[in-house]
């Protein structure tokens, strides 16, 4: 009886490896697909580091109603893609730490970055003091373009980057804790919501050849969540404040996110990329 090369290569000790029990998506395959994220987060960054400019230059200028607005519509951009940006932690920490991330609160002098600016523009209602921490903000963002520029993006990082997006959603942001002054919590979401459907998006070829029922499913997912969004936007394309969602309205977004998290962390399975 005939035997295939990989079973004569198993036999004779030569394969070290598990037959995989699917087809393993070809290194090669992955190279477009990361191209095109780096390209999409370089873009975004582009974004996040123009409406940063615009936001800062409003903090200085004491117009803290134009701060205030712009406050959620710039910080999407890196919501859309933390996963990249989380690998830098010092810059994460400095660019986008919470108030419980410090033992001294908001006083603490490494307290900087978007919530601490947000600090004091919704809870304080001031600009006052924020001149520093505004041209710190403008440094680290372009600090973490120069360090984009410059990586090699993982593909097992972009692709569990999709979940990771989700997992933190549903975790710790439904409950409102990341924009707890401003309440701009659905900004985050949709960024958060956008930067996975874009992961997803660039590898559907891949997937598809997988398990098109698999796709299909998070597509649906993914119409699911962001109907759920849809409901709270504004006539500015903005979103309600999150104080203003009620809590069975919460706790109704927990669930769909949860399934679509679930469906994306075997994205690195599928691919071959665990």
């Amino acid at each position: 009886m005939n035997k295939s090369p990989l079973v004569l290569l198993a036999a004779l000790g030569l394969l070290h490896a598990p037959i995989p029990a699917f087809a393993v998506t070809a290194p090669l395959d992955l190279v477009g697909p990361i191209s095109d994220y780096k390209i999409y987060v370089t873009e975004q960054l582009d974004e996040l580091a123009s409406h940063t400019q615009a936001f800062t230059a409003a903090v200085k200028r004491g117009d803290l109603a134009t701060a205030q607005q712009l406050y959620a519509p710039t910080r999407v951009y890196y919501e859309s893609i933390e996963p990249i940006a989380e690998l830098f932690s010092d810059l994460d920490a400095s660019i986008d730490s919470r108030v419980d991330d410090h033992e001294q609160g908001v006083k603490a002098p490494d307290f900087t970055g978007f919530h601490r600016i947000e600090y004091s523009l919704f809870a304080e209602h001031t600009t006052e003091g924020l001149a520093t921490l505004a041209d710190g903000l403008d440094k680290d963002i372009k600090d973490l373009q120069a360090r984009v520029a410059g990586m090699t993006f993982p593909p097992e990082k972009v692709v569990g980057g999709a979940a990771a997006l989700l997992e933190e959603v549903a975790a710790t942001k439904v409950s409102g804790e990341e924009d707890r002054y401003s309440h701009t919590d659905l900004y985050d979401f949709q960024g958060n919501i956008d930067g996975a459907k874009k992961i997803v998006d660039l590898f559907r070829g891949q997937l598809t050849q997988q398990d098109q029922a698999f796709v299909a499913k998070v597509d649906k997912n993914f119409a699911s969540v962001n109907s759920i969004l849809a409901k709270y936007r504004t006539a500015d394309g903005g979103f309600q404040t999150y104080d203003k969602v009620k809590d069975r309205d919460r706790k109704a977004l927990i669930g769909p996110v949860n399934t679509l998290a679930e469906d994306l962390s075997t994205l690195r399975g599928k691919l071959g990329l665990n």
